[in-house]
């Protein structure tokens, strides 16, 4: 679907770049038991999709931009190191899902701008769903939208009327015990939690009011940049366990303004558990 006519120059070239990439990785797709896979680390899978989404990301976004530097997944940071504005991108968020086949995966692409030396701000963000043909796009100031439908977060007031999200840590992957201690704290209270295995689609899906919140540690630019700004302009709040920005950390708790400090709170309550678990012998 054709996004909003509200869309500035700059994003018009990430959208043509995220649907021409997702184009290419939709074909992938119907052909998923074909492609050649190896194993990159603990659970997690590249693939020549990923590989090729993320040269046609680059390919499209550096012919229109480019001064702009990349952090990406596949092929880490590169351009210029003093970079003012810089484009950061995963082409392929949920592999594990596109690789069995599960039609929840998609390509995401923030825009960064540095405000100091040790500072930035993700400005405009997309992500791109082919597999439902569904665009989730924003830029500060805006608001957020669906394809061409504005975005609010959920207005639910209540835990136990709740749908959270999450991402569970697999294989080698630490911080199990926080996660389950959390998990454990969270259940009780809520009406569900989802592990749907697409960080960037679970902010999206947040910032759309499809959950309340949505918590995962550790996880890295790329999975969170376009979200971030996606579930901001949507309305909602997302801060690490401190309240701070979770963009450095990638320690994020997101959510509605209603639900999110509740959320950030049930969090904490779970870590502290481990921790004096772990105190205690």
């Amino acid at each position: 679907m054709a996004p909003s006519a509200r869309l500035s120059p700059a994003l018009n070239v990430v959208v043509a770049a995220a649907q021409k990439a997702g184009k290419r990785l939709l074909r992938d797709f119907g052909e998923v038991e074909q492609l050649q896979v190896s194993m990159k680390g603990p659970g997690d899978f590249v693939s020549q999709a990923d590989l090729r989404a993320e040269e046609t990301l680059r390919a499209e976004l550096g012919r229109a931009r480019p001064n702009f530097a990349f952090l990406g997944e596949e092929q880490g940071e590169s351009g210029n190191a003093d970079w003012e504005w810089r484009w950061v991108i995963d082409p392929l968020d949920g592999t594990t899902n596109f690789l069995h086949g599960i039609p929840h995966w998609a390509v995401s692409i923030g825009i960064e701008k540095r405000l100091t030396e040790t500072t930035s701000e993700i400005v405009a963000g997309v992500i791109y769903n082919p597999a439902a043909d569904e665009l989730f796009w924003a830029e500060k100031g805006v608001g957020a939208f669906l394809n061409d439908r504005r975005l609010r977060v959920s207005g639910r007031r209540d835990m136990i009327q709740a749908v959270f999200a999450t991402g569970i840590p697999f294989a080698k992957i630490p911080r199990k015990a926080e996660f389950s201690a959390i998990l454990a704290k969270v259940m009780p209270q809520v009406a569900g939690v989802r592990r749907m295995g697409a960080a960037a689609l679970d902010l999206a899906w947040t910032a759309a009011g499809r959950y309340e919140g949505y918590w995962e540690l550790g996880l890295n630019k790329w999975d969170i940049a376009a979200g971030l700004i996606i579930l901001k302009e949507a309305g909602g709040w997302a801060t690490d366990m401190e309240g701070a920005d979770p963009y450095p950390s990638g320690n994020v708790i997101a959510g509605n303004p209603l639900l999110q400090p509740k959320l950030r709170e049930v969090v904490n309550e779970g870590i502290a558990a481990i921790e004096r678990a772990r105190a205690e012998g």
